[in-house]
């Protein structure tokens, strides 16, 4: 992939005194390549693994949003971090996904063709008893005693009955063993599942799992507010005290939001340090709810157990309510249109206070 912070790095003069208009022009040639090789990245990883391919999608679209006109060296730096970041992890996450997937499928196979044979073997087994009870069948045309013919006779519909029911018998073990190993196999299948609709940093679920649930409560047709939460200032956190310490925000504050939140709300992280709910409720329900949780999640978290980090959250929320027949992209579009603009009066009201 292309270093763009190489490529600054050795322009640097040229950039800083923006004596090179043909520099510039290469610059930013190579930074909108860039932004496309990011999204396109996003798009493909979909097509590899639908399960896990929306939540990279969403990580590179969103570094790929903050690599505008006027980049500095330091953001190129950073998004670069990020998108080695997120590549490894998703690497990671897909290959183990389809490695455990792979695994159980390839065992309910081996399932289905072991009851196969065995039914095959059975039915081998009864069909040499029925030739057998055939075969004494015509023999009874040459007998002439009738003594001879009665008991021939009565063994055998002795015999038939018993190869009837010995199939009836292991008809039905094998059914009962065959539905024991599919459900066994089933049930790894749904905790792969469950797996995949995990977020694997906070445990919560991941976008592609809210949206699926919100689309089926968009379909039930009755009240829905979804409300769409940011941490303010993570970036800063990030940068002061690195990653590890923003990944173990994330986890903490995932926990006391999960904790706010009641049985019925979904909630998940909707990527970065965005988090999402839906609400079964009108908005001024969901109003009181939310207040709730604000105050519960927001203010000082310490990171670390020997020389603890004190780090103190705030956080934007927007709300919007569904309205008639309106799609799931329109409303999440309003929730996050509010969620920017209360952020955007709460970053007003903090520089106001400072001047």
């Amino acid at each position: 992939m292309i270093s763009l912070k190489k490529y600054l790095e050795s322009n640097d003069s040229e950039l800083s005194t923006a004596a090179s208009l043909e520099s510039r022009e290469v610059l930013a040639s190579a930074l909108q390549a860039y932004r496309s090789a990011l999204v396109e990245m996003g798009s493909c990883s979909t097509l590899a693994c639908p399960a896990l391919g929306n939540d990279l999608k969403r990580e590179l679209g969103r570094l790929e949003a903050g690599l505008g006109s006027g980049v500095s060296r330091d953001q190129v730096e950073s998004a670069e971090t990020h998108v080695r970041e997120q590549l490894q992890h998703w690497g990671r996450r897909t290959a183990d996904h389809y490695r455990h997937t792979t695994s159980e499928v390839k065992g309910l196979l081996l399932v289905i063709a072991k009851a196969a044979e065995a039914v095959g073997e059975r039915d081998q087994r009864c069909a040499s008893q029925l030739n057998s009870v055939t075969s004494r069948l015509e023999q009874i045309a040459t007998l002439e005693d009738l003594t001879e013919i009665r008991a021939s006779i009565e063994q055998s519909a002795t015999d038939l009955k018993s190869s009837l029911d010995r199939m009836a018998v292991e008809g039905q073990t094998a059914i009962e063993q065959l539905q024991a190993e599919v459900s066994l196999y089933q049930g790894k299948l749904e905790i792969a599942e469950e797996a995949a609709s995990r977020d694997a940093l906070t445990g919560l679920r991941n976008r592609t799992w809210i949206e699926s649930q919100i689309e089926r409560r968009i379909a039930r047709n009755g009240p829905l507010t979804l409300a769409i939460v940011d941490i303010d200032g993570f970036k800063a956190v990030n940068d002061k005290h690195g990653h590890l310490v923003g990944d173990e925000l994330l986890r903490m504050f995932a926990g006391e939001l999960q904790s706010a939140s009641r049985s019925t709300d979904l909630i998940g992280r909707w990527g970065g340090d965005e988090f999402i709910l839906a609400l079964d409720s009108t908005i001024e329900e969901a109003k009181t709810q939310i207040d709730r949780l604000n105050a519960w999640v927001c203010g000082g978290y310490k990171i670390g157990s020997v020389a603890p980090i004190e780090v103190r959250v705030n956080a934007s929320i927007g709300l919007a309510e569904r309205a008639h027949e309106e799609s799931m992209v329109d409303l999440l579009a309003r929730a996050d249109a509010e969620m920017y603009q209360r952020k955007h009066a709460s970053r007003n009201g903090r520089m106001r206070l400072r001047s």
